[in-house]
């Protein structure tokens, strides 16, 4: 199995002075078009990396640059890319796929309402504790064996579901989908890893943003087909049957695609996609510090404010998500399948949010100013939402719920591809890893508390708690330091090569001319 040497840069010589760093070993060993940068420590005594703070006055003697690393783009890649989404796809169908029918499990169980959020709430808990560890296993085995780690898990627990289709056996659905949990866990935080290992500089946060769609396709699955294949019947071996149904598809669906990962998912390719990626596999495995990648991430001050944004945003959506049924039962009686399509608008309007915001970072690179609006209009969304959810419109329900997942849903991607600028060259897997992490325990504070509001005061209340904080979070985007350093870093390489073949031209027209003056003497 490669090793996964990914964007190590100098986060495994952190402990190294801007003095030292330039004898070091992982300087020597820098990409060509890099080795004659000028190097500077930075504030906190580290030596500035690749693709942070370098200006183009630092650019050493043009002639002794080197060429530009080669790069290439496989068209292998999408395959990778739509591959994964679909694994994220099956697991994030389990995470709602009782929530949403929550009326109707809570009667087969005969349980109540806490105990079907826990279902989904498993989902945000289980991550806390295993992300760290997992970000360790990433570091030091790869992709592949994270995603099959992923996809293995999400099979074993779907199988074991299928064992609880009966009243009595709530416990056995509990473990089948805390296992189900532990392979979001390895599963989340990929997208944007995944796109810069494979993907151009051009398309990267398109890339992530169609490996975010996967989980948001999921969840659109998971509000849609629950009602429709378990039907809210008084029988309850008629009912056991449809679970069982559902069970089964599910289980089905995952054993798949393991066996597609097994197969067919690879590491890495062969030659890196950009000179990002160049420079950074020129890194020695043996150089990676973990420890020190961490705290280099917990000292970074706009990165930290963006995992705490990040983590109000996508806890909101994660309450809604999970609290959906209650809220439109509540209003309109009966509407279990209406609460499923009320799911799966806000979904799909969050998929095509989610693109077009990623193609739009790919051709403008305006990662703050277009995570500050999507932020504020997730904001706007969320106000008019709950000013309308109670109006006995289900048409205007649909409209609202709609605004709301394009924005609140479309600012998945932007979150992960900020961060991955913020803090290259860290690994992407560490950086996503951290923002979800904030996610869930956001996710799970907001779930507790929201439902509870709802239960005593209502959904407007329920809802103008959310609107709060996610007030609080627009702010706090808006005083995010924007430092892009991958694309300085991309930048840079361009100069380089640029600056050298500059010189390379010159350098032979001078020759030619002293040859001519030559021969005319």
């Amino acid at each position: 199995m490669l090793q996964n040497n990914t964007l190590k840069g100098d986060r495994a010589n952190s402990e190294l002075s801007g003095e030292e760093w330039p004898c070091s070993k992982a300087a020597k060993n820098l990409a060509p078009s890099f080795s004659s940068l000028q190097w500077s420590p930075d504030p906190l005594g580290r030596a500035v990396s690749t693709g942070s703070r370098l200006d183009m006055e630092t650019l050493g003697d043009q002639s002794d640059l080197a060429p530009e690393v080669e790069t290439k783009l496989y068209h292998r890649r999408w395959f990778m890319l739509f591959l994964f989404s679909s694994v994220s796809a099956s697991n994030a169908f389990m995470w709602l796929q009782y929530g949403i029918i929550s009326n109707i499990f809570m009667r087969f169980y005969n349980i109540d309402a806490l105990a079907i959020d826990w279902l989904a709430m498993i989902y945000l808990l289980t991550y806390v504790p295993l992300i760290l560890p997992i970000i360790w296993f990433l570091d030091n085995r790869g992709i592949r064996d994270v995603v099959l780690v992923g996809s293995a898990f999400n099979c074993i627990g779907a199988w074991i579901k299928i064992g609880s289709a009966s009243p009595d056996t709530f416990p056995v659905t509990f473990f089948g989908q805390f296992v189900c949990s532990v392979a979001t866990v390895f599963i989340l935080g990929i997208p944007s890893y995944l796109a810069s290992v494979w993907f151009g500089e051009k398309e990267v946060s398109t890339a992530c943003s169609i490996g975010v769609l996967g989980n948001q396709l999921g969840i659109a699955i998971g509000f849609l087909v629950p009602p429709i294949l378990v039907p809210n019947v008084d029988d309850m071996e008629e009912l056991a049957h449809h679970i069982r149904i559902m069970f089964y598809i599910t289980a089905g669906v995952a054993t798949l695609l393991f066996v597609l990962v097994v197969l067919v998912f690879q590491e890495r390719p062969k030659i890196p996609p950009t000179q990002a990626q160049a420079t950074a596999r020129s890194i020695p495995p043996e150089q990676y510090s973990y420890i020190a990648s961490i705290r280099s991430l917990l000292r970074n001050k706009p990165f930290m404010l963006l995992v705490i944004t990040y983590g109000l945003n996508v806890g909101c959506f994660y309450a809604v998500g999970t609290l959906l049924n209650r809220m439109i039962i509540v209003h309109y009686p009966g509407e279990e399948v209406n609460a499923g399509r009320i799911g799966l608008t806000i979904v799909i309007a969050g998929m095509v949010g989610s693109l077009i915001c990623g193609i739009w970072l790919d051709r403008t690179k305006t990662y703050k100013q277009t995570t500050v609006a999507v932020y504020l209009l997730s904001l706007v969304g969320m106000i008019v939402y709950a000013a309308t959810l109670s109006l006995g419109h289900l048409w205007v329900v649909f409209i609202t719920a709609g605004v709301l997942g394009f924005f609140m849903t479309g600012y998945l991607p932007l979150g992960f591809e900020f961060a991955v600028e913020l803090t290259y060259p860290e690994s992407e897997g560490t950086s996503s890893g951290l923002l979800n992490c904030s996610a869930q325990v956001f996710g799970i504070i907001f779930t507790i508390c929201q439902g509870k509001i709802i239960d005593d005061y209502g959904t407007l209340a329920g809802n103008i708690f959310l609107c709060v904080f996610l007030l609080i979070g627009t702010i706090m985007t808006a005083l995010i330091k924007s430092d892009l350093r991958r694309q300085n870093a991309n930048l840079q390489a361009k100069a380089a090569a640029e600056r050298h073949k500059s010189g390379q031209d010159y350098g032979a027209t001078s020759l030619i001319s002293k040859q001519q003056t030559s021969s005319q003497a």
